[in-house]
């Protein structure tokens, strides 16, 4: 996966993180819970704010 991928990010984190709310987590701690998800291999200075809006935004959707 990369960066890109923030609907694939979004499924993957709403599974390993189930009993977590999205708008609860923070940039910082969402960009390392990303970096850590099995089959993530991109920059890791590719990405910014505005990319991990669209995956939180992506796993609200995914929650519903």
């Amino acid at each position: 996966m990369k960066w890109v991928d923030v609907y694939d990010i979004a499924i993957e984190l709403d599974e390993k993180y189930s009993d977590t709310d999205p708008l609860t987590v923070s940039f910082p701690d969402l960009y390392e819970w990303v970096m850590a998800l099995e089959g993530f291999d991109d920059d890791p200075e590719r990405c910014g704010e505005k990319v991990l809006e669209g995956i939180q935004m992506a796993w609200i959707e995914e929650r519903q």
